[in-house]
């Protein structure tokens, strides 16, 4: 297993061309947040605003728009129960983020499967939170597409069935290779599994244990995705610069929030991005 270095930064984050515009970074939607659980979508919608994604769609509950667009302006909203909304900006999307705070009803299990029928192999699937737990427990079968799935170690068991005290790196390999997917599995140092190796996030720290992170990082990872052409290294990049941010604002917090590592992201990347 290699270790994960702030090389990956400036290996990934390039400086912006001066003829850029919105569209050179990539159209992502994101979907969850029911009418219990808007915060996670809210989060993940703001991480991936600001890790420099150039549209953000937000799909999720009516009941979530009011504070989508006052927490986040940027983002625009579409009520993810209107399935023809949805397969259209589904299927103009380049990544797709779902699951944090989607829920596991029956419209959230509804909700998948739609999603997983119309992605298609020229798009990236991020699948995080319930999203991975409606696999495990529907035995839902993961669409031919690039994918990257965000367990914590419980949501891996329920998909892998592999148990928290089995969960080895051959065991897991074992596992994503069946899956053919990018797995970032979530624990005190974070395990990336990439087609090509197997990855550890050195960094980390106990302050980041509240909630929201995991939504947080889902919303990088797409942000990152949307952007970068190297998915991998836009993987990595994302879970390096998640631990990296909140490691710095623990020096002086005992608990480390996961919308302050939001907001220090555009100043973070830019201090590690490559010059042109």
């Amino acid at each position: 297993m290699q270790t994960l270095t702030a090389k990956i930064l400036p290996q990934t984050i390039r400086q912006r061309p001066a003829d850029s515009y919105k569209g050179t970074y990539g159209r992502i939607v994101l979907i969850g947040g029911n009418q219990n659980f808007g915060g996670a979508i809210i989060m993940a919608s703001a991480a991936a605003v600001y890790a420099g994604a150039g549209l953000v769609t937000t799909l999720t509950d009516p009941s979530n728009q009011g504070s989508l667009h006052a927490r986040l302006p940027e983002a625009m909203f579409a009520d993810y129960h209107d399935t023809a909304l949805l397969t259209s900006l589904v299927t103009g999307a380049n990544v797709i983020v779902i699951g944090p705070g989607l829920g596991t009803d029956a419209t959230a299990l509804a909700t998948l499967q739609r999603v997983f029928t119309l992605v298609t192999p020229q798009q990236t699937l991020v699948v995080d939170g319930s999203a991975i737990t409606l696999v495990a427990e529907h035995q839902l079968a993961l669409p031919a597409v690039p994918l990257v799935l965000t367990p914590h170690q419980m949501e891996w068991q329920r998909i892998s069935g592999i148990r928290i005290a089995d969960q080895t790196e051959a065991a897991n390999r074992q596992m994503v290779d069946r899956l053919h997917a990018t797995v970032v599995l979530k624990s005190h140092r974070t395990e990336i599994y990439t087609p090509t190796g197997t990855y550890e996030n050195p960094l980390g720290t106990p302050a980041q244990a509240t909630g929201g992170m995991g939504d947080t990082l889902a919303g990088m990872v797409g942000g990152f995705l949307a952007q970068f052409s190297n998915p991998t290294d836009a993987v990595l990049a994302a879970v390096y610069s998640h631990s990296a941010i909140a490691e710095e604002l623990a020096r002086t917090q005992y608990v480390v929030l996961p919308h302050q590592i939001t907001e220090q992201l555009p100043t973070f990347m830019k201090a590690h991005e490559a010059q042109a």
